[in-house]
């Protein structure tokens, strides 16, 4: 058994997709099947049900997951220490961010670390904010930055980057736009574009009118802010934007503080409590790109 066969598994249990898997670990998908094939026959079992669309774990693949990621970071442990030791960072930086995300200093960060530690592999993903909580706390991912309401997670160590209220945005002309501020029942009565579920301006959202028995109205919705900001632009629904977000279309929206509504909507990079070197250092570049203070 090699430890590139554990780190193929792995890779492919979380990904539920041959090609993908083979995408993330760099080499072909049939250098990846056929060593999955020489796992499977050391151990006996099958490890995936290849039968149907989506690959998914045996019985089996599901006993040996847990076992194969802890052999992997014990070997990833083995370098780290002598990382810490020499003052060196090498392997692999996996960020998460959210969808559509436009939070340049992010970007300043991952390009400070590349320049300071050119050694070690950045790979960024995007997906939704509730999915990317999951990918940290599983070690599918080293941190992310994600949306959150009122909270980031307990079990997780947190940077808040944006601390800001909901507003609704609309173009001039709309029968909303000579108003100063809006109650929320009057937001959920109209049709709305917004964030899908699993963000966290969505979470604030329905939070919000659930809290009051209200059932937005809600007819599109879109991952992206600027997206959401040109389907508002049309007339198609009113946008539900944070004041920044908001903020960067006010030649064509004009937006409006939601009077009753006290939740914030959290932006924040979240990272295990036990962490790599390579999150360190990361943590500290971004610290200055955002202009945060120290901390773990």
């Amino acid at each position: 058994m090699e430890l590139r066969q554990l780190e193929y598994f792995v890779a492919v249990a979380e990904e539920r997709n041959f090609t993908r898997a083979a995408e993330r670990v760099h080499i072909s998908q049939s250098g990846v099947s056929a060593q999955i094939r020489r796992l499977e026959q050391e151990l006996g079992a099958e490890l995936f049900d290849r039968s149907a669309r989506a690959v998914a774990l045996t019985v089996a693949g599901e006993a040996a997951l847990a076992h194969a990621r802890a052999a992997l970071a014990a070997a990833g442990a083995v370098g780290r220490a002598v990382d810490e030791v020499t003052g060196l960072v090498r392997g692999r930086l996996t960020v998460g961010m959210v969808v559509g995300c436009t939070v340049t200093p992010l970007f300043d960060a991952l390009a400070a670390f590349h320049g300071a530690h050119p050694g070690v592999e950045v790979l960024l993903r995007e997906d939704g904010s509730d999915r990317l909580v999951e990918g940290v706390r599983g070690g599918a991912l080293d941190l992310a930055l994600v949306g959150a309401a009122v909270a980031t997670p307990e079990d997780l160590h947190a940077l808040t980057i944006v601390d800001e209220r909901l507003v609704a945005a609309v173009p001039p002309g709309h029968p909303l736009a000579a108003r100063e501020s809006l109650a929320l029942a009057e937001l959920a009565a109209r049709p709305l574009v917004c964030m899908p579920p699993g963000t966290g301006l969505r979470a604030v959202l329905d939070q919000a009118c659930a809290a009051r028995g209200l059932r937005p109205s809600i007819v599109m919705e879109a991952g992206a802010p600027d997206a959401i900001a040109d389907l508002a632009v049309r007339g198609l629904g009113v946008a539900v934007l944070s004041e920044s977000m908001a903020a960067v279309h006010a030649g064509r929206l004009t937006a409006l503080p939601l009077a009753d509504v006290d939740v914030p909507a959290l932006l924040a990079l979240v990272w295990r409590p036990v962490h790599t070197p390579a999150v360190g250092a990361f943590l500290a570049h971004a610290r200055r790109a955002f202009g945060a203070p120290g901390g773990p």
